[in-house]
């Protein structure tokens, strides 16, 4: 009897999970519904050493999924060995509380990196669960419109495999936040375009000011120091860790974290950073990212 090849999945989707198993449930039930209409698709979930029960329920689907069971949590490195085991030309990645709204998502992103060789990253519309759009500063303002994009939301962007696999996927020592700068710097700098796309919509669950308040000073500190000290001009650079170090130290004092605003200021400036200048036209797709970082415009939006 002849034996009928398995299709080879055009389109990796990989999230992460870390003691959340309610959120990882309904997020693999929404994403077999999808799998179970296309074969062009594979699912990667990886626990990060979990101690809810995700583990044992990821392994009990594992005829659908690939389940990737880490001993403990290191961060967005979990996601790195997700990457690893994929072998679709393109990743989805996902949060455990994120997936892609409908199958035109999937379409339309990877109808876009099919005809654009230049793009390198498609940054999807996010949105709640009531359809509400979740923005930020890595997107551009005009949510409905296609065009350029400075970075990505990490809770919902497609990327070509091979790309990040040159770029070196996730920066593992960054554990959290900033990673999704990180690699929009990185993709700029290989050559490759990022795009945003209002029609790939990706439904996010969660909230942020879910998450404890020590991390959110801590990593976004510490990891913010070292991309200004390594892709920026030394008196500008100079001029944002020193606006960066202020941001960071205002809002550790409102949410009483001194401590891990301080820890964060010590390893982000500690250390030896290997020079990477941004090249001009990439230095003004920055904007964003410097004004975020930069107090004068902190002081001036207040005023």
């Amino acid at each position: 009897m002849k034996q009928t090849a398995t299709p080879v999945p055009r389109l990796s989707i990989v999230f992460l999970n870390f003691n959340r198993e309610e959120e990882t449930r309904k997020t693999v039930a929404q994403l077999l519904r999808l799998k179970d209409r296309r074969n062009d698709i594979e699912i990667i979930a990886v626990d990060n050493g979990s101690e809810d029960g995700t583990a044992n329920f990821l392994a009990s689907h594992s005829a659908q999924l690939l389940p990737i069971l880490r001993a403990d949590n290191q961060g967005i490195a979990g996601y790195n060995e997700g990457f690893e085991r994929a072998s679709g030309d393109y990743l989805l990645v996902l949060d455990d509380d994120s997936c892609p709204a409908d199958e035109q998502t999937l379409d339309l992103a990877m109808h876009v990196l099919d005809s654009e060789p230049d793009v390198g990253i498609v940054a999807c519309r996010i949105e709640t669960p009531d359809g509400d759009v979740q923005w930020s500063w890595h997107l551009p303002k005009d949510i409905d419109a296609a065009g350029p994009s400075m970075s990505f939301i990490g809770c919902g962007f497609f990327i070509r495999r091979t790309l990040f696999r040159e770029i070196g996927w996730y920066p593992a020592q960054f554990f959290l936040y900033q990673n999704e700068v990180e690699v929009a710097i990185r993709t700029r700098l290989s050559g490759k375009q990022i795009i945003y796309q209002p029609g790939c919509r990706v439904i996010h669950r969660g909230e942020p000011a879910q998450r404890p308040n020590a991390r959110r000073i801590f990593f976004p500190t510490r990891n913010t120091l070292w991309i200004l000290r390594r892709y920026f001009p030394p008196l500008e650079a100079a001029y944002l860790v020193a606006s960066r170090l202020m941001i960071g130290f205002g809002r550790a004092i409102l949410v009483r974290q001194p401590g891990a605003y301080f820890r964060a200021a010590r390893e982000g400036l500690s250390g030896t950073i290997e020079k990477q200048m941004l090249p001009p036209a990439v230095h003004r797709d920055f904007l964003p990212f410097l004004r975020q970082n930069s107090i004068l415009h902190h002081l001036l939006r207040r005023a």
